[in-house]
């Protein structure tokens, strides 16, 4: 399929099923952080109707509708031009009819949906405060990177507004923010229920952390093994193998 590219942009193989995404080599490009959120969240029921706030480029989104039977999924992305990447990547992909993508600030979803009207929310928000860490020139990466035009108080409240009851909710972020997160989660009646921590190597403290919730949930967390992405030597371990499609096995 032809697909116009603009400037700058790749067409990257994401070597799972034909997967395909358009990224731009001078915008903000996925990370490992998004590719382990979609294998976290891969055991969603069939048939779900999947929401990704935050969408970005899409690869999330684009990488659920190969690893799971979802039945729609909405990627929700504020920045116009990553936006129009995303649903350029949806067409490529032939998922036209299965992954959309809106350009919306998440804070106004509710002129667009319904409360309770996803089974799953999944999303990669951004990481840091505003006015902290290392401030990036480029529009694109500060958005992605900085709660610059919604925080992660907005994001919870937003998917517990557009979760259905039981809905699941996942994300990935930064383990020094948990505290926050489970606070703000619980604010919000989405309870923790699943935490998995991600780890460089054995030596180092983690970098990441998946959440799973669960809206109007029952208390009970559970925290399941330590994912470690370096082998001592460098390689990368059979898991991360494994979920990059690469198992030796």
């Amino acid at each position: 399929m032809d697909i116009e590219l603009r400037e700058n942009e790749r067409i990257d193989d994401l070597e799972y099923k034909g997967l395909k995404i358009i990224q731009n080599k001078d915008g903000f490009c996925f990370g490992i952080d998004a590719v382990l959120l979609s294998d976290f969240a891969k055991n969603i029921k069939a048939h779900s109707r999947v929401i990704d706030l935050g969408t970005g480029t899409g690869i999330i989104s684009i990488l659920l509708c190969g690893k799971t039977k979802l039945e729609k999924v909405i990627g929700v992305e504020v920045q116009e031009e990553v936006s129009d990447m995303a649903r350029r990547s949806s067409k490529l992909n032939g998922l036209e009819d299965k992954f959309e993508i809106i350009n919306k600030n998440i804070l106004e979803l509710n002129q667009v949906f319904e409360n309770n009207s996803f089974d799953v929310v999944v999303t990669n928000p951004p990481y840091k405060k505003q006015n902290t860490g290392i401030i990036n020139d480029d529009e694109r990466k500060l958005i992605s990177r900085h709660e610059i035009l919604a925080n992660l108080k907005d994001f919870i409240y937003v998917s517990s507004k557009i979760l259905k009851d039981r809905g699941e909710f996942y994300m990935v972020h930064r383990p020094e923010r948990m505290v926050d997160i489970f606070s703000i989660m619980r604010e919000y009646k989405i309870e923790p229920k699943e935490v998995r921590l991600v780890f460089s190597n054995e030596k180092n403290p983690p970098k990441m952390v998946l959440i799973k919730g669960v809206k109007n949930g029952g208390e009970y967390l559970k925290f399941r093994e330590n994912l470690y992405i370096y082998n001592e030597d460098g390689s990368y371990t059979d898991e991360i193998l494994q979920i990059y499609n690469k198992s030796k096995f």
